[in-house]
């Protein structure tokens, strides 16, 4: 069955009468987590509101005041999601989130043309696409694609939008009419039936598909390549995006880009060289702060070992350091007899600590000191190391090591 959403994907309104309603279930997201979601599957006569295929999700829109969260087809059936029931026979006014449709007819006409252009430019077949929510990519079969090719796609692409080519819809009774057999397909799903849809750019391709689309190249106004990566089994994953997103991310790139003009005091143009300048300066400043701490480390390594008498534990902090400082400070020393606690990283936050010192004593605190400081870690000998989340709690770590020889010697 060919929809109303693909015998016109302008409509913005339609009325239906449900044909039923039964309870189902479906997956969403929810704060990053999936969840299952209990409520209804609404079948309308006919519908404006686009079920997921061909690589397009689905509309989002109304039934009368209710929410279609999710349109999927099922045969030649396109089932509607929404959480409250409707009554069967009822006749429904639907509407389409319209923004989200134009958005999605845009990347899918926009993919259409990108594959027909790199097919017949440089000979590289389109084998699958994916529409996602703020680009898309198209996967084509090559190991690999140059500059220049992308350059090349990226301008031949965006003559033919300002050419204002027609996209033309034809709708095909027989399965087997011949005239199909000149129509680029990947196949029809195995539930299809009834009619073909063929989407056609004039002059350039025929091709099967069930997505809505623009009726001319002109409502796609621009597309932009953003880069191309490797993908699986020698392909290429092609990215783009098309007409109201190329806006979007040229406005984002500008907020950006006002922001580092104000930050850096200078001007876009000069960005690239005077960030490429303060990341090597920065490096060389890191450099010579590690090279100072280490000379700290021995420094300090070598005052704790002129205490006399020598402490049966030492404690020691340093928020610049990293664990170079805690290994250069345990050479010097060169003593188990002294229990060493050692911590790099932010004063109340994430870092990385060390015990070393007797084996025994080390298996013991090692992991409830750990355990303290909200960490994860391991011990082997005379050394428990681990990375930890909460150096906030340091002082705790320090009072079970007080306590616990506070415990040994009064118990000699």
């Amino acid at each position: 069955m060919v929809f109303k959403c693909q015998e016109d994907s302008f409509l913005k309104e339609y009325s239906s009468k449900v044909i039923s309603c039964e309870k189902g279930q479906i997956k969403i997201v929810y704060n990053g987590k999936k969840a299952d979601l209990s409520g209804y599957e609404v079948v309308m006569e006919d519908t404006i509101l686009f079920p997921e295929g061909g690589g397009q999700p689905s509309d989002h829109g109304f039934l009368d005041e209710l929410a279609v969260l999710q349109v999927t087809r099922r045969g030649t059936q396109a089932i509607h999601f929404v959480e409250t029931p409707l009554p069967i026979g009822k006749t429904v006014k639907q509407t389409i989130n319209w923004e989200r449709r134009l958005d999605h007819m845009q990347q899918h006409s926009g993919q259409h043309l990108i594959t027909a252009i790199a097919d017949q430019e440089f000979g590289y077949s389109t084998t699958s696409w994916w529409l996602g929510e703020e680009e898309s990519y198209i996967e084509l079969d090559t190991p690999s694609m140059k500059a220049v090719e992308l350059e090349n796609l990226e301008k031949n692409v965006n003559e033919k939008i300002r050419a204002g080519t027609p996209v033309i819809v034809t709708v095909y009774d027989d399965v087997n009419d011949p005239k199909l057999n000149n129509v680029r397909t990947r196949g029809l799903p195995e539930d299809h039936k009834g009619q073909v849809r063929v989407v056609t750019i004039e002059g350039l391709e025929n091709n099967m598909c069930c997505g809505t689309h623009v009726s001319n190249l002109s409502q796609l106004q621009v597309i932009k390549i953003l880069r191309v990566e490797k993908g699986k089994k020698n392909k290429s994953n092609l990215f783009f995006i098309a007409g109201g997103r190329v806006v979007k991310h040229l406005s984002l790139c500008l907020q950006r880009e006002q922001k580092l003009t104000s930050l850096l005091k200078n001007a876009p143009a000069d960005h690239v060289d005077l960030v490429d300048k303060l990341q090597k300066s920065l490096k060389i400043a890191n450099k010579n702060l590690q090279t100072v701490l280490k000379d700290l480390a021995v420094n300090e390594a070598g005052k704790l070992k002129q205490q006399v008498p020598q402490p049966l534990y030492f404690s020691l902090h340093r928020k610049e350091a990293e664990s170079d400082f805690m290994s250069i400070f345990i050479n010097e020393i060169g003593d188990a007899n002294i229990l060493l606690f050692l911590t790099v990283g932010e004063d109340k936050g994430a870092g990385q600590m060390v015990l070393h010192g007797q084996a025994d004593i080390v298996s013991k605190l090692g992991p409830q000191i750990c355990d303290i400081l909200k960490g994860k870690g391991a011990g082997k000998g005379t050394k428990f190391q681990a990375k930890v989340s909460n150096l906030a709690k340091r002082s705790d770590a320090e009072q079970l090591i007080k306590q616990y020889f506070s415990s040994t010697t009064n118990g000699c």
